[in-house]
């Protein structure tokens, strides 16, 4: 009997920001996690209105959370200092907090 092997998560951990930058080559991503960052391209076209791109990547990060982690995640963007970049906190989703001692009724 061959015996499989148990599923890992990965070792890059839970995402906790998002960089997105927008280039003549299309919309390009880095995702912060505790223990690195994963950089790629975005998968939309390259004239997807940043507002759009934004929504993109927040779907992206929270998949992947949800995937690889098995935890849901909240995704806040923070005003943009350039025209074509922009950053995001991700934070653990309201309802994926652990509740704080005494909370309990």
């Amino acid at each position: 009997m061959v015996r499989r092997e148990k599923e890992k998560r990965p070792a890059w951990g839970v995402p906790k920001g998002i960089v997105l930058l927008a280039t003549p080559e299309g919309w390009r991503t880095s995702v912060l996690t505790k223990n690195g960052m994963l950089c790629g391209r975005l998968d939309v076209p390259i004239n997807t209105d940043p507002q759009d791109a934004r929504a993109a990547a927040a779907v992206m990060v929270t998949e992947l959370a949800r995937d690889f982690h098995d935890t849901d995640v909240e995704v806040s963007w923070d005003p943009p200092r350039e025209p074509w970049s922009w950053t995001a906190r991700v934070t653990p989703a309201a309802d994926d907090e652990p509740s704080s001692p005494g909370a309990e009724g």
